[in-house]
Order: C-alpha cells, then sequence, then structure tokens
C-alpha cells in the first residue's frame, strides 16, 4: 500500500513534551513508498493551486497572517523550497527575508529586534529563510558570538540557552494570540547529501556562486549542530508552535511535505470570502446600474442589441 499524504505530514511532525532523537527518529533521505517523483510533482501543481486560493482567502479575510521559518543546514534547499511552493502565490501577498550574520545596527538591539521588523501583516504570508532560531544555533556552537552581543553583566552564559528557549516560546504564543500562525520547518539533509551538492556547486559553472568556503569550515561542527537542533526541538516545538522535520535528501519529498502542511494549516483556519450585507448588496447593484447606464449614453444602439440579446436569453 502507498504511503498517505497525512501520514507523510504527521511523520514529520516533532510531538510537542515528547523528546525525540533526532538521528534515530527522522530520516533525511526518506521517500515516500509507493510514491515516486511525477506522481509527486504531479500532487505539488495541484496543491500549489491549492494555495493560491488559500493564499486569496487569507488576504480577504483579513484576520490571520502565516509566519513560516525555514530553518537547514547548508544546501538542504531553502531557496529551491520557497521557489517551488510558492510559485503559483501572489507576490503581493508574501514577504521573504533572509537573516544573515547580524549587522552593527542589529547588535545594538535584542536578538529578536530585527525579526520583530519583518513579521507578516494580516492576511500575508511571512518566511524567515534563517531566523531568530539561529541565536540558538550558531552562537550556541559558536559561543564566542555572544560577546559581540553586549549582554548585561548579570546574564547567566551558562542557562542562556534556556533562557533563550521560553523566550521564544512565549514570543511565538504572542504572536499565535494576535492572528500570527507559525509554521517551522526543519529541512533535513543527511552529511552525505550535502557534501554531493556541495561537489555539485564546484564542478558547475553555474553553481559556483552558491558555493562559500565558509560552508566546509561550518560542516566540520557537523554533530554539533544536530546536537543543538535536536535540543531546540525538544524545547521548542510546541503546540501552537510545532516544529516539523522535513526530509531533504529528495527535493521533490521536501517540496510536497511543506506545500502540504501549508495548505492543512491555512484550511484549518476556517477562513473565507468576507459576505456582504444586503445593504451593501443594494450599493453593488445601483453601482452596477450606473456603469451601465454610461454604456447607453455613450452607444444607444450597441446597448439596444445588448439588451435585446438578453431579453431572448431569457
Amino acid at each position: 500500500m502507498a504511503f498517505t499524504y497525512k501520514e507523510l505530514i504527521k511523520m514529520a511532525r516533532v510531538p510537542s513534551g515528547k523528546k525525540i532523537n533526532l538521528r534515530k527518529d527522522f530520516d533525511p533521505g526518506f521517500s515516500a513508498p509507493g510514491w515516486s517523483k511525477e506522481t509527486a510533482n504531479k500532487r505539488l501543481e495541484e496543491g500549489i493551486r491549492n494555495l493560491a486560493e488559500w493564499q486569496d482567502k487569507l488576504y480577504a479575510d483579513d484576520t490571520y497572517a502565516l509566519l513560516i521559518v525555514l530553518q537547514a543546514l547548508d544546501a538542504a534547499g531553502k531557496d529551491g523550497t520557497i521557489k517551488h511552493v510558492m510559485s503559483g502565490i501572489n507576490p503581493q501577498g508574501v514577504n521573504v527575508t533572509s537573516f544573515k550574520a547580524p549587522s552593527s545596527e542589529e547588535l545594538s538591539h535584542d536578538y529578536l529586534w530585527r525579526n520583530i521588523k519583518a513579521l507578516p501583516e494580516r492576511g500575508r504570508i511571512g518566511i524567515f529563510n534563517r531566523s531568530y532560531y539561529e541565536e540558538v544555533l550558531v552562537t550556541k556552537v559558536h559561543p564566542e558570538l555572544l560577546e559581540k552581543q553586549n549582554l548585561p553583566p548579570t546574564t547567566n552564559k551558562n542557562g542562556i540557552w534556556k533562557q533563550r528557549y521560553e523566550e521564544i516560546n512565549n514570543f511565538e504564543k504572542y504572536l499565535v494570540n494576535n492572528g500570527i500562525i507559525v509554521l517551522k520547518f526543519f529541512l533535513y539533509v543527511s552529511k552525505d547529501e550535502q557534501k554531493r551538492r556541495f561537489l555539485e556547486r564546484l564542478d558547475l559553472s553555474e553553481k559556483n556562486w552558491k558555493f562559500s568556503t565558509a560552508d566546509v569550515r561550518e560542516r566540520q561542527h557537523w554533530d554539533e549542530y544536530i546536537d543543538a537542533y535536536e535540543d531546540l526541538f525538544n524545547h521548542t516545538s510546541t503546540k501552537w508552535a510545532p516544529w516539523y522535520v522535513i526530509p531533504a535528501d529528495h527535493k521533490w519529498v521536501t517540496h510536497l511535505a511543506v506545500g502540504g502542511i501549508i495548505i492543512n494549516t491555512l484550511s484549518d483556519l476556517k477562513i473565507a470570502y468576507p459576505t456582504v450585507s444586503k445593504e451593501t448588496k443594494q450599493e453593488l447593484l445601483i453601482a452596477k446600474k450606473g456603469l451601465e447606464e454610461e454604456d447607453t449614453k455613450k452607444n444607444p444602439e450597441k446597448s439596444k442589441k445588448k439588451r435585446n440579446k438578453k431579453e431572448k436569453k431569457s
């Protein structure tokens, strides 16, 4: 029996309040049994059309916003996922923010400041390509970065990670309480597949620009990053803002899972186009009549033929 779509989504979710082992509980090379790349791409095309409809309703409803957080190790496919899953969406309704190493201005503020500035407004989708979670990932793997943050002398450096997990959970709870739905995806690529993609970027001239020597340096900290991710999942996958670990060795699995989770989340919101009152409908009819009368004044003969056609049909 083929693996079902719902099973794929359920498998990816990190349960709240339950400890997971990233290496044992999730497989970056997973490919849904009974599925093929061609089948998945057809489903994705259908999903993209559905997503465009849901985005339109999200904008019209003007009650919620959707924040999508994308985290991954290098070469896991964040940019490609955004490109493929969001390909059918109205670009006016989506804003993508990529967070790199903080600037001097950003370091002069608290670590959430630059993320708060980029939050989506009601009716829109915001995508964070990396996010505030870098402060419990990169900074945890390279604790010397804390020195640049000019933290108060009273800060307990040993307990700072637990403190930040709590702050992030409270922040996300605040967002959800105010209508900003938070979806968090970790694109889980294997070390072997990352190496293959790095070599491809080096071998193909058109992909050279994607490669950075810093990526190889960070690869030396692979186990530390996996430990840091596992720790943050166990502390910050909540009922109101769950984490999804998405297999990333096969890009078609990645795109299908991310797209499906976004669509399911939007459909659960019960958003719809606003209903129009009787008074407003009456105003619309009057406006329509006024527009039609403009045509009558400009071209009475044409309007007469149009009217006759309508009468014959009725």
